[in-house]
């Protein structure tokens, strides 16, 4: 295993466009590290310069102790897994997964062994001898994963691995492949446009944008202490709301209503400006008629007409239109481009309690947890509420979960190296 050292990298084209801009970021020796961001947000490139399919235009990258920037893909020790599988359609799941031993000329009894162990930890034992275009998708990406395992890498690069495959199916996947490296404890950048992938697999998330780098942390960091408008409305589903706000010293009037800022650190970060923006997710409001009189003492409550309702069984959304002014709503259109998302018009998000009997046309009444709201400069996108000693919190609580999880492998695998450990009479391979 080996951490990944990127210092200052720069990819720009002959063409004069930079894919990549002056990004440096550490990944851990044994950590699973998150690339995400939209689409053009250069994270596929950064992967590509990692592995050494991309030159580097200027800064530094390592691979353990090494710089590896005039270093030919071959020698870094580096397995990778693509979007398409990449596997070879007249060989069988045996010999797609030995490609990478046979490659290297290791012994038919290693090679034999390691691919017998590969596939019993993917569970693709019965399946070895059958072809590629027999299997699943699944099973065709688990294939994949078993032919980058075999190689005993320094460390794993995944790129967008799950997008061709069904939602049930991505799910089941997500799930094998946080399992499965934990199970070896192999240092892991895995590339995603999918927000979801990114909050439920990774240590620790770098969101890109336009190749520049916005923001590093846990997925809970990035989704209770956004650095600025864009990391707060790629991370969470559905995103956040950005609701344009005066504030008078006390209230803040947005277009669902006025709401008090009780909080004096909100309060003066919000300071004089004429206009902020004002964060709420979804998830933070929720039906008056459902919450505690204890409750709503923690927050506010506001009238709104209903537009749209989406009843789900085991939760509800409704969307509730409203006016921007003009400059902010155009602001706002440009960042739900940029997202992904494209909305047609502007419009709060709001989760309800599935009990709840709200219903589009309704003048309903609805809760906000103002102590979760956000106040954002509408200029710089920058988030003024940022609480940075919660930073830290999260970010211990982040690493000492990963201390656990790498302690709890060592334990399980008695070896502490995530590999099985050689039987008598054998040296271990690799």
């Amino acid at each position: 295993m080996a951490a990944i050292t990127m210092k200052n990298i720069v990819k720009e084209y002959g063409d004069g466009f930079k894919a990549v801009r002056d990004v440096s970021l550490d990944v851990q020796d044994g950590e699973f590290m998150i690339l995400v961001g939209p689409s053009g947000c250069g994270k596929s490139t950064l992967l590509r310069m990692i592995v050494g399919l991309e030159d580097i235009t200027s800064g530094e990258m390592r691979i353990g102790d090494r710089v590896v920037n005039q270093v030919a893909p071959r020698e870094r020790n580096l397995s990778m897994v693509f979007q398409n599988y990449a596997l070879y359609p007249h060989l069988t799941v045996y010999e797609n997964i030995a490609f990478p031993l046979r490659l290297a000329k290791k012994p038919n009894e290693e090679i034999d062994r390691r691919v017998r162990e590969t596939a019993e930890v993917l569970e693709l034992t019965e399946h070895l001898d059958r072809k590629p275009a027999n299997l699943s998708g699944g099973q065709r990406q688990r294939v994949a994963m078993g032919r980058a395992i075999v190689r005993q890498a320094d460390a794993f690069l995944f790129d967008e691995p799950l997008s061709n495959l069904d939602a049930k199916l991505r799910g089941q996947m997500r799930t094998e492949i946080s399992r499965l490296q934990r199970r070896l404890g192999v240092t892991t950048v895995y590339v995603t446009h999918d927000q979801t992938e990114a909050m439920t697999l990774g240590d620790r998330v770098a969101v890109l944008r336009k190749g520049v780098l916005q923001q590093v942390g846990s997925p809970r960091e990035l989704y209770e202490q956004p650095v600025n408008l864009f990391v707060a409305g790629f991370i969470g589903s559905p995103s956040m709301n950005f609701l344009p706000a005066s504030f008078d010293g006390t209230h803040l009037d947005t277009p669902l209503g006025r709401v008090p800022l009780d909080d004096p650190r909100k309060a003066e970060a919000a300071g004089d400006r004429q206009v902020v923006l004002v964060g709420i997710r979804p998830e933070d409001f929720e039906d008056a008629e459902l919450v505690s009189a204890e409750k709503r003492q923690r927050g506010a409550t506001v009238r709104v007409r209903v537009d749209v309702t989406e009843w789900l069984g085991n939760e509800q959304y409704a969307y509730v239109p409203y006016e921007a002014p003009a400059d902010l709503a155009g602001q706002l259109r440009d960042l739900s481009r940029e997202l992904d998302s494209d909305q047609l018009r502007t419009q709060a998000v709001v989760a309800l309690d599935a009990a709840s009997l709200i219903t589009a046309g309704d003048e309903a009444e609805l809760w906000i947890d103002t102590g979760k709201l956000h106040i954002f400069d509408p200029a710089t996108g920058e988030n003024l509420t940022r609480d940075e000693e919660r930073v830290a919190a999260l970010g211990r609580h982040a690493d000492r979960a990963r201390e656990a999880q790498r302690r709890a492998q060592q334990d399980g695998n008695g070896n502490g190296n995530g590999r099985p450990e050689a039987k008598a009479g054998e040296s271990p391979s690799g």
